[in-house]
């Protein structure tokens, strides 16, 4: 797939590199595209600039400050109509203290708003750039969620996140974003006061039933009172 990462970051940087290892073409999206091809050469990535990188993508992904990415999806929401746009943001306030929205939205949803002809999903945001580039721990794979709508899109979605080496597991729909944004929180919170950044969630399971098809994905069902 050709994937934009827009944001040429440590997050941009990491997730281009895991992705570009199998086999994806990643062309970074950025407001100083020879800033970003300094940042990027290790990882033989194109860098344009915006437009041109959402030019032709099949997928988006989001990896900028949220400081920035309100604005970003405003002004170009007309180029991200029609595509899947990965949300790896967190809208957490400059002192990584609280988060700015939430919990009867969240930033993806709010994101969605913004650019309504897009596909919004929300992942790659609850854990740090380390274990973005290292996923696997002696405990099994890192997991990583996904909220957004269902359908072919969605599983694109899982592949891409199973692509970096995490366990995809379907979280549901986009709303579940207002629980995975205070998971990330949870997460620099433990990495900032008593973990360390090397470490990661992983998902355990009883059921095999459970397991999708691909060993990489799994689906996350409601307990049958949550059904109703």
């Amino acid at each position: 797939m050709k994937i934009a990462i827009i944001g040429a970051g440590n997050v941009g940087k990491t997730l281009g590199t895991g992705l570009r290892a199998k086999g994806h073409t990643i062309i970074y999206g950025t407001r100083d595209p020879a800033k970003a091809e300094d940042r990027s050469a290790k990882t033989f990535a194109e860098a344009k600039t915006v437009s041109g990188a959402l030019r032709g993508a099949d997928a988006v992904i989001l990896a900028t400050p949220w400081i920035a990415t309100e604005s970003l999806v405003c002004e170009f929401a007309g180029e991200l109509a029609g595509k899947i746009v990965i949300d790896a943001t967190n809208p957490i306030n400059p002192s990584l203290t609280r988060l700015a929205v939430g919990f009867d939205t969240s930033g993806a949803e709010l994101l969605q708003s913004q650019a309504r002809k897009a596909k919004f999903y929300k992942a790659f945001n609850s854990t740090g750039v380390g274990v973005m580039a290292k996923p696997g721990f002696p405990e099994g794979k890192a997991v990583m969620f996904v909220s957004g709508p269902g359908g072919p899109d969605k599983k694109t979605v899982l592949r891409i996140v199973a692509d970096v080496g995490f366990e995809a597991i379907d979280a549901g729909e986009l709303k579940a974003a207002r629980l995975l944004e205070p998971l990330a929180m949870l997460w620099v919170q433990l990495a900032l006061n008593t973990q360390g950044r090397d470490f990661a969630f992983v998902m355990s399971c009883r059921d095999a039933a459970n397991r999708n098809a691909d060993p990489r994905v799994r689906m996350v069902h409601p307990h049958p009172q949550e059904a109703e």
